[in-house]
This record gives C-alpha cells, structure tokens and sequence, in this order.
C-alpha cells in the first residue's frame, strides 16, 4: 500500500493500522495512547478503553455518532472528550493520534518544546508546537484546556504538561508522519544533549537547503522492467522495511538506491511513506533521466555521482537513525575505534558541513574512495557498499556503534582503542 491507499481505507482499517505501527514501535504501552478518525457524517471512530492495543482489531474500534451514541463492543477512549473538542475547534483536522512516546514524554514533564529544526525537513512535517497546562486525564477540563491551545491555528501538535503529546492531521497519514518525525526530534535531542551541545539550524539554512532540490527533472518514457530489474526492486523494499522496523528510517525520511547497469540505477520515490512503499513505486533512473510519472529522491544527482566515480559501489542508504543523528545533532566525533569489529566494518567515519551535499556534490562524491560510511551534520548519514544487504549491515553496525557511544557518555570518558591495536587490526584483516 503507498500512502493514498491507507487514506482510502475504511476509518477502523486506518486505525488498526496506525495503532499497531505506533505499537510496534515503542511508542505506546498496551493501554496507552488513542486515536481518532472524523470522517465525513461527522462520526468520530476512535480506539476502545481498555484493550490491548498490541492485539486490537478492526472489530475493537469504537464509532462515536455524531448524535452521541455509540456503536461497538467497547466504551470509546477515556480521552475521548479531548478528541471531540479537538475535532470540534480544527474542523480541517480529521485525524488525531494521542500517545506518550518517552522522549515528547521527557519534554512533558520537563515541561519544554523541542526545536525541531535540527533537520531540515522536521520543521515543515511538525510546524510550530503548542503546550497545554496539566488537565486529569479523561475530564472535560483536560479538553477544554487541549482545545484551547489549538484555537491557534498554526499548531498541530501540542505538548501536555506531564502527560504527552496530542497531534492532529487533515488526514490519518498526515497525522502519523507529525507524530513520528516529532518523536525522531526529541529522541535526537535528548541523546545528543547527552554527548554535549544541540546544535540548531537557522530558519534561513533550512530554506537555503530546500532550495537546492532538483526541480525539473529529465524524464524518458521507454521504460522496460526485465527480472533482474524487478528483483532489485523486491530487495529495496525489503531492505526499506526493515529500516523501519528498527528505527533506522521513519516514514518522512529514507532514501536507498541500487546500481542495476553501469551508471542507471533504482532509488526511492520522493514524498511515499517510508514504511507503504512497493516495488512499483521505486525510481528507475536511466542515463540521468527519470521514469516518467514518478520524482526521485531530492538526493538522485548526489547518488548518480557516487556511483559514476566509484565503479566499487553498488548500493547507497542515506537516512537519519536516532542515534548517529545525535552525534550529527551534537556535532561529537563518532569514533568507532570502540570495538574491532565497529571499526573493521566501517573504518574511520568523517564529519563534513551541513550543506556540503548539494553545495559540493563532486567532492562529497569522491569521498567515498576511500569512506564507507560519512556523517552530515544536522542532516543524515551516507553509506555505501557492494551489496545492498552489505550496506544495510552497514548502517546497522554504525548505529548500534553510536547508540553504544551514547550510553558511555551516561558512564565516563570515551576510551578509543589506540593507533597501535588499529595497526594490528588493518593488519589481520587487510583492511588497507
């Protein structure tokens, strides 16, 4: 399914399928968090009381007329009084998702809005953020209070005072892509706050870099799909998905790419969630011109050039793990002179400007001769390798590397292997 299709699904279908992503995700607890549908009678379907909602079914959702009356084997949501002021106050928002995810919780309750613009693209997905005083859950006054803060228009995410986080949507996707990409900014946050300084970006590099995307695209219209071609889209999409389901992508942000032949390859569509995207949605890209009908990755000049100059790599992940964003955040060298096996597979990663990649595509491109992996600051990580599967490996390697960075900050001083067990290690495995 690509993202028009959950839109299109039955309000309990979405539901289901969101509530469980959310689920699977650590971002909720069994009884924790709720969310809701409009749809165009006026009725309100929301999430049961006290289900399971790692087990829920499209048979639990609750439909909440819009005469009052309730249709469904469960009481609707305790919080539904806030959904319906919500939905009451914003009738353009037909999606709300209320969750308690630990980081936008740790706000809560350290009572603070996160600066979201620590990439560029979180601050156009989440807008401005409001914060609502402390409410008992369940009650009127926790609506009254919620419904307040979204009387200002420019908010569609709202922070509540030791309790969560509150979102609304024109549609259930849009409601989500808010919710995860918030998440994403304050779990950044957080660990980079734990290796040093956050680091933020002004307004006006945000839209500097929103201005280099490519915008008119050379388009060919011969576009042939033999078996090989049609594999490698299979793999992406496996490859994609899996990201997802270990945090290593999130819906807003994930770009991979494949060398099929020579210099043409496949790579990811731009604006298709991460977690729908099919095998018919990948971006064939053939002698520097796209499939007609779909865009490419705002980063497709960047891979093309990687793979001209670098006959050795076959696949290429940029995206944004928690992680390896807290060191780009802080601006802290990732050193994966932490254990041999880190440093085997990855070698010494380098740091370069924010901006570097579409200010300086040649020179970014070259790096890879000689780097597999390199860090951008404030805006992603780059791997390459020979092999999809390699490169993904890759990037697992570098984040479990850099969530193990951040845990030591909690312990003490970063203690680097030295230059001569790096000597030792190039050595034993001809690492040149």
């Amino acid at each position: 399914m690509n993202q028009l299709d959950i839109n299109l699904m039955h309000p309990v279908e979405q539901i289901n399928v969101i509530i469980g992503r959310i689920y699977r995700s650590g971002m909720t607890t069994t009884s924790g968090g709720n969310i809701s549908i409009k749809d165009e009678n006026g009725d309100i379907w929301i999430t049961p009381s006290a289900v399971d909602k790692g087990s829920l079914t499209t048979k639990d959702i609750v439909c909440v007329k819009k005469d009052g009356s309730v249709v469904g084997l469960h009481k609707p949501s305790s919080e539904f009084p806030f959904h319906k002021a919500i939905f009451d106050e914003r009738p353009e928002l037909k999606a709300i998702i209320h969750a308690h995810p630990p980081a936008l919780v740790a706000f809560s309750i350290a009572r603070q809005i996160p600066n979201t613009n620590i990439v560029p693209q979180a601050r156009f997905i989440c807008g401005e953020i409001g914060y609502a005083p402390y409410g008992c859950p369940g009650s009127q006054e926790l609506g009254a209070k919620i419904a307040e803060e979204f009387k200002n228009r420019k908010y569609k995410a709202v922070i509540m005072e030791n309790h969560g986080v509150v979102l609304g949507g024109t549609d259930m996707m849009d409601a989500y892509q808010r919710f995860e990409t918030l998440e994403f900014c304050c779990r950044t946050i957080v660990n980079a706050g734990k290796l040093g300084n956050v680091n933020t970006l002004t307004n006006e590099q945000i839209e500097s870099y929103q201005s280099h995307f490519p915008k008119n695209i050379s388009h060919f219209m011969d576009v042939s799909y033999p078996s090989d071609e049609r594999a490698l889209r299979s793999d992406m999409v496996n490859i994609i998905r899996r990201a997802c389901d270990q945090g290593l992508m999130i819906s807003t942000y994930g770009t991979v790419s494949v060398r099929w032949r020579e210099n043409d390859f496949l790579i990811t569509p731009r604006d298709v969630a991460r977690w729908d995207i099919q095998p018919h949605d990948i971006v064939q890209i053939k002698n520097g011109m796209s499939e007609a009908g779909k865009v490419p990755s705002r980063s497709v000049a960047l891979h093309q050039r990687i793979y001209q100059l670098n006959p050795h790599i076959n696949s290429i992940i940029s995206t944004q793990p928690t992680n390896l964003m807290a060191h780009a955040v802080s601006g802290t060298k990732f050193d994966v002179r932490t254990i041999p096996e880190s440093w085997i597979f990855l070698q010494d990663v380098p740091s370069i400007p924010f901006g570097t990649l579409y200010e300086d595509v040649n020179n970014v491109a070259k790096m890879f001769n000689t780097n597999r992996v390199v860090l951008v600051k404030n805006d992603c990580v780059f791997v390459t390798g020979d092999k999809l599967l390699n490169t993904f490996d890759y990037l697992e390697v570098a984040e479990f590397s850099a969530n193990s960075l951040v845990m030591a900050s909690s312990i003490g001083p970063l203690q680097p292997m030295g230059e001569a067990e790096i000597d030792e290690l190039r050595v034993a495995f001809n690492v040149k």
